[in-house]
């Protein structure tokens, strides 16, 4: 017979501390997990005005960059990788143990979700389901049902506890799936003592899930479950408005100007007993709440009446003065989104400003550090921000982290840097073939999936270079490390060994994990036919693990074409000492459909409108004035939906007109695009100084 939950919960937990002291122990390793920037972000989304003090103010910041001792942070990936690197820290940011106030995340709770993605294009609306990558909260998570979720979330709920600071709390939002399962679990990782709080939110009006026909109550609630890291956490009163009724019961006097009260009592209960003050006022002795110097005062303010002569004196308390109802663990105050509020984004599981703003202002003070590990809709990041709290919010969904960009945007936040885990694929080859693998055998695996026969060991010291003869041809294949990524120095190596290596090849394939933005401008510059760059595909490892074995992915897996960007020459134009930049897209092709999560007559409908309008497929471009090569620091930006440059909803302006500090002599420009799908890239074009 098969253990119940609560019989496997004990080996959970025990599994999930063992791999997190495993993540813990690699900290201090030469290879451990790091952070890449792919973008500092300083918000600027109106490009119709020439704002020349934006302009100065984002100068000042780029000039400032690395300087000041925080930088918000937004984070693509697994957060299980994203807290370990964290964790450890690297040359820019110290480690962030026990630095972290407050922790709130809003994890995937629903095993039968359904999590494809909705792309809107001009005149058509596709569905894809999320890469691999991304369903690693949606499929590994429910793959033995509540077991595996509560593997999933042991592991992070243990780093979650070592970020907290000692004066930390973590609030982690539920629904009734889990939530009773996730409480035993937070109870063994943070203490049965540290609970605080089960937080009941009313998320919805009316009806809940009850349709025809049901069976049972409508659940319209969610639980949230607080805990602190110690006894020192931070707490800020928080007050809720009172009711009408009780305003009505309990001040229903009124001053001539309408101010509204009610008459407390001024008599001290205890007496004696409590130390409280005895003497005689208006004619009435007995023990007083407050001293007779006190009491004189609020006499002369006109905030003691007696209503006769005789009785016991009152005391006048204002409406507007009072704070309100101390927060309670029931909120039915919070609504949730509408499709017409102005915070709304579209995003299946966003939570309302309020609810985190509840959250942020009761447990952090001004100076916080922030953190949401599913930041989902970006709510958590939107609301620290503008509360003035520092923040870090991180995603597996490239689609959350693209919302969560452009709404960081929109309401004009202070710079933030855009961030990817480090050699994501190395992690996940690990996770598949086990810690001890070795790049080789990936190579190995990619090329014999691809067709191709390994070189000679005396050739191939590296196993990554592989041979395919057809057809009277002979193709050399080099399969790239996931450890790089894959740019310019790579395909020169790769044309430099099919020229020499073994006596000469016809051509040379490139297989890559992750490339260089910039690969498509590489590629069209080397301008050669005889190279071939393809993808391998991302979800490769994880469908290596599931379907148990090489083999058995033999002929089904797709190598792709990539994506890349062109514009129009870019102008430099002199205005009053300073420069004006106009930078026009001109083109821009997708990655191979087939790489793509999509069925066959969707991916007929796209490539429609990849020949028809292929700008309409960008998401969001970005431009670079000044690019050093290392760093992409965008100081302009549009999206879709960015109703300060046009009013069309599904397309991005093809052009960007903004004022820049005057350079002298050749400026680097950097112009930046990710599409619908989430897939980058960019180019580079080195402009001349403009004549006075």
């Amino acid at each position: 017979m098969p253990k119940s939950l609560l019989e496997q919960l004990p080996e959970i937990v025990a599994r999930g501390r063992q791999q997190a002291e495993k993540i813990l122990e690699s900290l201090e390793g030469r290879h451990r997990v790091g952070l890449q920037t792919r973008e500092w972000v300083l918000p600027s989304r109106d490009t119709r005005d020439i704002d020349w003090i934006a302009a100065a103010n984002r100068q000042a910041h780029l000039d400032a960059e690395g300087e000041a001792d925080w930088t918000n942070r937004l984070v693509y990936g697994d957060n299980l990788l994203a807290m370990a690197a964290l964790l450890a820290g690297d040359e820019n940011t110290p480690s962030l143990r026990a630095k972290i106030d407050l922790i709130y995340i809003d994890p995937p709770f629903d095993s039968k979700a359904d999590y494809r993605t909705k792309v809107t294009l001009p005149g058509l609306e596709l569905e894809q389901r999320p890469t691999v990558i991304e369903q690693f909260a949606y499929s590994d998570t429910w793959s033995d049902g509540t077991a595996s979720y509560l593997a999933m979330i042991t592991p992070r709920l243990i780093l979650m506890r070592e970020l907290l600071s000692d004066a930390g709390s973590i609030y982690v939002h539920l629904d009734w799936h889990v939530s009773h399962y996730v409480k035993l679990v937070m109870d063994e990782v943070f203490g049965r003592s540290s609970f605080v709080n089960e937080i009941i939110w009313k998320r919805q009006t009316a009806k809940g899930d009850i349709t025809q026909g049901a069976t049972h109550m409508g659940r319209i609630h969610d639980c949230i479950f607080l805990y602190g890291k110690s006894d020192n956490r931070i707490w800020n009163p928080v007050f809720t408005p009172y009711d009408q009724k009780y305003i009505d019961d309990f001040y229903r006097h009124e001053d001539p100007d309408g101010r509204r009260y009610q008459l407390s009592d001024t008599s001290a209960p205890g007496g004696a007993s409590k130390g409280n003050p005895y003497y005689e006022f208006l004619g009435v002795t007995r023990y007083w709440r407050f001293s007779e110097k006190r009491m004189r005062e609020l006499y002369d303010q006109g905030r003691i009446v007696q209503t006769k002569p005789g009785t016991v004196p009152r005391q006048k308390r204002y409406l507007d003065e009072m704070p309100g109802v101390p927060l309670q663990d029931l909120w039915i105050d919070v609504q949730s989104i509408q499709s017409q509020a102005n915070e709304f984004v579209d995003y299946g599981t966003q939570k309302p400003e309020a609810l985190l703003e509840r959250i942020i202002k009761a447990s952090s003070n001004s100076k916080s550090i922030i953190a949401d590990f599913n930041g989902g809709s970006g709510t958590t990041a939107a609301v620290a921000e503008k509360l003035g709290r520092r923040w870090i919010t991180t995603d597996l969904g490239k689609p959350a982290c693209m919302i969560m960009r452009k709404r960081l945007i929109d309401q004009g936040a202070r710079p933030f840097l855009y961030q990817a885990i480090g050699d994501y694929q190395v992690e996940a080859a690990k996770s598949a073939m086990g810690r001890s693998f070795r790049v080789g055998d990936l190579s190995a695996i990619v090329l014999s999936l691809y067709g191709a026969l390994p070189l000679p060991v005396e050739e191939n010291p590296l196993r990554n270079l592989g041979a395919v003869t057809f057809g009277g041809k002979k193709t050399l294949v080099l399969v790239d490390s996931p450890n790089k990524l894959t740019g310019d120095a790579t395909l020169r190596k790769a044309i430099a060994q099919r020229d020499n290596l073994m006596g000469g090849w016809d051509r040379v394939v490139v297989l890559g994990w992750n490339f260089e933005p910039s690969i498509g401008q590489s590629i069209t510059a080397l301008n050669d036919d005889r190279l071939e760059v393809l993808v391998i595909p991302p979800d490769l490892l994880d469908r290596l693990k599931k379907k148990g074995g090489i083999e058995k992915l033999r002929g089904q897996v797709r190598f792709s074409s990539l994506q890349y960007l062109t514009v129009k020459p870019i102008r430099r134009e002199r205005l009053d000492g300073e420069e004006q930049l106009v930078v026009r897209l001109d083109n821009y092709v997708l990655l191979s459909p087939e790489a793509i999560n999509l069925d066959d007559d969707n991916r007929q409908k796209l490539v429609r409108v990849m020949n028809a309008e292929p700008l309409a497929l960008i998401e969001y471009w970005a431009v670079d004035p000044d690019y050093d090569g290392r760093v992409f620091r965008s100081v302009w930006q549009d999206y879709r939906g960015n109703t300060a440059n046009d009013d069309d909803p599904l397309r991005v302006v093809a052009e960007a007109c903004f004022a820049v500090s005057h350079k002298a002599g050749e400026r680097r420009v950097c112009v930046r695009a990710v599409d619908v799908f989430g897939f980058e890239a960019e180019v580079v074009q080195t402009v001349t100084e403009p004549k006075a």
